[in-house]
């Protein structure tokens, strides 16, 4: 096989799952603590036909070598944990983390799950939860004769309740952190898991031991550029045109050989 026409294709290759990377981004360009990611690419072994630094003669070294390049491949999909915008919604159960740190968010098979996307709810239990009904932890339960909510930036929830003239503490919400948050696995519903790469998750207070504070009544918004990503798609599909041409050219080259053959 002609070695430029298996280059190419790597490159053909690299540059589709680029795209599928960028697409990911925009078609979550309005989810609540969506994190972008980007396709993280490495070039593949090269052939060494004549090793740098090889004697030439036995007074003379060569000052270069002829290695030659066998393609690319993509070596990882990773997230950009950068802080989305944060929109104010007045809504008392939606909270946004300024700074580092993730939600507690109790899976229903037993696993701890971490998340950013602060739209939290309540069920008929009047326990706090996310949308798709994952409660939060520590657990926090709301009385069904709540007249307010209050969260303060260090995670602590009073309520207003009738007849008390002063706010009933329920709880605190405490956050994770983790040393390589880019290591998480992203596994949908906005959820985020704990790996051997991210390191064990480390709880704590809101403001407390570099962890972000909470902002009641806000929203974090995805961290996508639109414009960015469109740039980006531009490259991917420029490149991708590129790498078509070179196998184009390539079988170009192998017809042009056929030809003076069979004559």
């Amino acid at each position: 096989m002609n070695r430029a026409l298996w280059i190419a294709k790597t490159g053909l290759d690299a540059q589709e799952t680029r795209m599928s990377v960028i697409s990911n981004n925009l078609a979550n360009v309005n989810t609540n603590g969506f994190k972008k990611g980007r396709a993280v690419f490495e070039d593949l072994i090269y052939q060494t036909i004549r090793q740098p630094g090889a004697q030439a003669t036995q007074e003379a070294q060569l000052p270069s070598g002829l290695t030659l390049g066998t393609g690319v491949r993509t070596v990882a999909t990773e997230k950009l944990f950068t802080l989305g915008n944060i929109v104010q919604t007045d809504n008392s159960l939606d909270l946004a983390i300024e700074g580092r740190g993730f939600f507690q968010i109790l899976m229903p098979n037993g696993d701890m799950g971490y998340t950013r996307d602060g739209a939290f709810q309540l069920n008929a239990d009047g326990e706090v939860v996310m949308s798709n009904g994952y409660a939060l932890q520590p657990g926090l339960v709301v009385p069904e004769d709540t007249q307010s909510l209050a969260i303060g930036k260090d995670g602590t929830v009073t309520a207003q309740l009738p007849g008390e003239v002063a706010p009933v503490e329920l709880g605190n919400i405490q956050l994770a952190d983790f040393v390589n948050p880019a290591g998480l696995q992203a596994v949908g519903e906005n959820i985020y898991l704990e790996t051997g790469s991210s390191g064990v998750a480390q709880q704590a207070n809101p403001g407390e031991n570099g962890a972000g504070t909470v902002v009641q009544g806000s929203l974090e918004t995805s961290n996508v550029n639109m414009a960015e990503e469109l740039v980006n798609m531009i490259e991917a599909q420029r490149a991708y045109e590129v790498n078509s041409k070179a196998i184009a050219a390539a079988d170009g080259m192998l017809q042009f050989v056929n030809n003076n053959l069979a004559r």
